[in-house]
């Protein structure tokens, strides 16, 4: 892919954090985001994607993080972002309602947003949260990569039959929507996942002057 601009993940570093929408960096350059149900594997695909161990601070008790959190690549232009967990933190449901209408607030609203990486564990996939994630990403025509993590918890045979079955519901959205197979402890899929957003990373060409 001689024409994909090639980031080296390895030096990402932290940005900023921000509550909300208008708390975020300036909408310019380009940027990816990480979205996923709590303990489903968000963050240490990060870590595991920028080959360090704490960049995405993972949690003892899911569902704590609330902010959205920024992490630069190779040029301030270039950012990761890690959205707040969905699922399973103790927090009032009003709470939970203002999460919800940021991360959509986000989604809906970011120009600069590529892609959105949508984190399902394998176990557990196509919750109703990853179902509301894909329905913004069609409302939206945003494309989404599906990781789906934690792939060293089955046997080989089980992890390939799992993503066949996903791929075949995922049929009529298939235009928009890819997925792979991810383990951060055997480091599966980090080549795919390195491609994936490099490829959105990339900026666009400026059209050629048919004169």
């Amino acid at each position: 892919m001689s024409d994909v601009m090639r980031h080296h993940f390895p030096s990402a570093t932290f940005l900023t954090s921000a509550p909300r929408l208008a708390d975020c960096p300036a909408d310019t350059g380009l940027e990816v985001a990480f979205a996923g149900r709590s303990n489903a594997g968000k963050s240490s695909a990060i870590n595991t994607l920028t080959h360090q161990k704490s960049l995405a601070r993972t949690s003892r008790t899911p569902g704590r993080t609330q902010l959205i959190n920024f992490f630069t690549v190779n040029d301030p232009q270039y950012r990761l972002v890690d959205l707040p967990g969905y699922g399973y933190a103790k927090v009032p449901e009003a709470v939970r309602r203002e999460w919800q209408e940021h991360l959509a607030h986000y989604l809906r609203e970011r120009r600069s947003l590529q892609g959105t990486v949508l984190v399902m564990d394998i176990r557990h996939p196509l919750t109703e949260f990853d179902q509301m994630m894909m329905g913004w990403a069609d409302d939206n025509d945003m494309p989404l990569h599906i990781l789906l993590t934690k792939a060293d918890k089955l046997k080989r045979g089980a992890a390939m039959g799992v993503l066949s079955k996903v791929r075949h519901q995922l049929k009529e959205w298939e235009d928009l929507i890819s997925v792979q197979l991810f383990s951060s402890q055997d480091r599966v899929g980090v080549e795919e996942l390195n491609e994936r957003l490099c490829q959105w990373l990339t900026p666009e060409k400026p059209s050629q002057d048919p004169t």
